[in-house]
């Protein structure tokens, strides 16, 4: 096991790439997926979200202002996409897989092989809120090091900005796919990557985009409130913010699809619009046994 020491002088951009780096073809990796782990991410809810989507939706470019771990874009693979997040972490993920993925994957293989014990985690996350690797790929490994080492892939900050989320508990946890991240490289080749706020949308959609919004979830309990993707949350004012700017979109002739609880606040704002009712498997519940399904609403702006 390393220690806090050694890993805080692990030479994260010295290691020889042959060790690390995949060098398959494009036609050779495996179908992109998320390439890190989100709260309320679509993955296992596809085969429902599918059947939903719009008639040509395939040539339609693709907009998603809440990307996340980018389920539903990797899913569908379109040729255009802008993707945005609030997240300047998150963006900037994105953005090196993109970009330099041997440069992520060349950073991340001494951070896999040093392991995941709560020591080593830790120091991990004591680099990371210290900002090192900023605008690098290190930024980036450190943060997919940390998604796949934390307890349930939850991304949660406090006030000041500092992940604060405690080490999982995992015995052998994937913490670097090659192929995998080289997958999601080629999807992203032509992703216009933003990090932008959900009503910036409003100055680059365009009618006949495809625009999915996957929003932190309304709570369907006092107790079941999760926000903290950013630091100030997300409120029912942000969720009536964002119904105004499904609105404006809908005038705009967009296609339009939104995710979001199914509890009467979200049925409330969305009544003008057509609502169907999926099943989703809770994801965050410190009690397995209490584990189970739940409903969502899947709002279009067409039928």
């Amino acid at each position: 096991m390393a220690t806090p020491a050694a890993i805080a002088r692990l030479p994260l951009q010295k290691v020889p790439l042959g060790s690390v780096v995949s060098t398959r073809p494009a036609r050779d990796l495996p179908r992109p997926s998320p390439f890190i782990k989100w709260v309320g991410g679509k993955g296992r809810l596809m085969a429902q979200l599918e059947p939903l989507l719009p008639r040509g939706v395939e040539r339609m470019r693709h907009v998603e202002p809440f990307v996340g771990g980018g389920a539903m874009f990797f899913a569908r693979q379109p040729e255009r996409a802008v993707l945005s997040d609030i997240n300047p972490d998150l963006v900037h993920v994105y953005r090196s897989i993109r970009d330099d993925v041997q440069g992520v994957i060349r950073a991340l293989g001494p951070l896999a092989a040093a392991g995941n014990e709560p020591e080593t985690y830790y120091a991990v996350r004591e680099r990371y809120n210290a900002g090192e690797g900023r605008n690098k790929p290190l930024r980036a490994a450190l943060f997919i090091y940390l998604n796949k080492t934390c307890f349930n892939g939850l991304h949660r900050v406090n006030q000041r900005g500092h992940f604060n989320v405690p080490a999982g508990r995992y015995k052998n946890p994937t913490i670097l796919d090659p192929s995998g991240l080289l997958a999601a490289s080629v999807a992203l080749a032509h992703a216009d990557v933003r990090q932008a706020g959900f009503e910036e949308l409003l100055s680059s959609a365009r009618p006949g985009d495809f625009v999915y919004f996957d929003p932190p979830y309304e709570p369907v309990s006092t107790t079941a409130s999760f926000t903290g993707y950013a630091r100030d949350g997300f409120s029912q004012d942000d969720q009536t913010r964002l119904r105004d700017v499904f609105k404006e979109l809908h005038r705009r002739g967009c296609k339009l699809m939104l995710s979001n609880s199914d509890v009467p606040f979200i049925r409330e704002l969305y009544g003008d619009f057509h609502i169907s009712t999926i099943e989703a498997a809770r994801a965050i519940n410190s009690n397995g046994l209490r584990r189970g399904k739940v409903s969502e609403v899947v709002v279009r702006n067409y039928a």
